[in-house]
């Protein structure tokens, strides 16, 4: 018990806002809907994803002297609405999450300072850290480990930090003292569920990744299927829609946490200036951020689908500049963003 308070209180001077600990066989159920999920194709082309289902079904099955699973979250809770530039159609909709420095290297390192805390202060025990890299299964063992609990939106939900909790874990050899698991609270609310642009909530607590506005932006690499790119709106990279209006986050402070700071260039950034992006601007740009994993391509794909929902006459010159783009996907995007201005230029 001694050591367990010790390392909340480590945690807490790290900068993590959360901290609770499950035995490596809590949530046991979360195994089972993994695999239903992969079965039922709602990964979309996310292949690891079914590469890894054994690995990440349970913590032992990644590591098998697990004994112990120490779950952290840092708020990032905005400190204004992240829906504000929804109606801004010269401009791109960033995800909170990614307006500020890289998640995964921010808490990879406190993590890695921690679990150097914990292998001082408990000697002979061994020791693992994760942040979003790894097959882990990150909420649901956050819901076990007392966090707070998954939401029909499938995100964590927590009662002192809303919707905007990153997650890392440290995986141990130590047998600690776990946490209660904490409820669900999500009662009969369906703001998440409803508030989807693509209505990607099969049923509350199921979300089919192939309609995300996440996924599409983000981990899907082709052209945008056509019924979802009028919805998408002017969203370029994410979409915090069901996470912002859920109404735990009337509880949230804003985060302190001067790492996550929205950068200014990445809170309304116009389109025309990303669509002129090449390689190395796009690069130099989003260096140090999430956003720079996905590639120009991406990103320039994302910005055309929110150039053909804009409206806006005056971006027609950036995307008529990308017709001919070598990037096959790209000039595909071009070539329908020009079509739907032309049309919305008609009415």
């Amino acid at each position: 018990m001694d050591i367990a308070r010790q390392l909340r209180a480590e945690a807490q001077r790290l900068g993590f806002a959360a901290t609770g600990i499950a035995p490596a066989s809590a949530a046991p159920e979360a195994g089972q809907r993994l695999r239903q999920w992969l079965a039922d194709g709602c990964h979309g082309d996310m292949l690891w994803m079914a590469d890894t289902a054994e690995r990440r079904a349970s913590p032992a099955g990644l590591w098998p002297d697990v004994r112990s699973v120490v779950m952290l979250g840092t708020s990032y809770a905005p400190a204004i609405d992240p829906l504000r530039h929804a109606d801004h159609p010269d401009t791109g909709v960033i995800s909170v999450y990614a307006q500020g420095s890289d998640y995964h290297d921010v808490i990879k390192k406190r993590l890695k300072a921690l679990a150097r805390w914990l292998v001082a202060a408990a000697p002979g025990n061994d020791v693992k850290v994760f942040v979003d890299t790894a097959p882990v299964m990150e909420k649901p063992l956050a819901a076990a480990a007392g966090l707070g609990w998954q939401g029909k939106h499938t995100n964590m939900v927590s009662r002192q930090h809303g919707s905007w909790l990153f997650l890392g874990a440290i995986y141990t050899t130590l047998d600690l003292p776990a946490d209660a698991p904490h409820a669900d609270r999500c009662g009969s609310c369906t703001r998440c569920q409803t508030a989807c642009p693509t209505d990607a909530f099969p049923a509350p607590y199921r979300l089919d990744a192939r309609r995300c506005i996440s996924y599409l932006t983000i981990e899907h690499k082709g052209p945008i299927p056509h019924e979802f790119r009028r919805p998408m709106g002017n969203r370029i990279y994410g979409c915090d829609d069901c996470l912002a209006v859920c109404p735990w986050n009337s509880f949230a402070a804003a985060s302190r946490d001067m790492a996550f700071m929205p950068r200014a260039e990445l809170t309304a950034p116009r389109l025309a200036d990303l669509l002129a992006l090449d390689d190395e601007s796009f690069r130099a740009v989003f260096s140090g951020s999430p956003i720079k994993r996905i590639g120009r391509g991406r990103m320039v794909r994302n910005c055309l689908i929110a150039a053909g929902n804009s409206g806006d006459a005056a971006l027609a010159g950036p995307v008529a500049a990308l017709l001919d783009d070598p990037d096959p996907v790209i000039a595909e995007a071009a070539v329908w963003a020009m079509a739907q201005l032309h049309k919305d230029a008609q009415t």
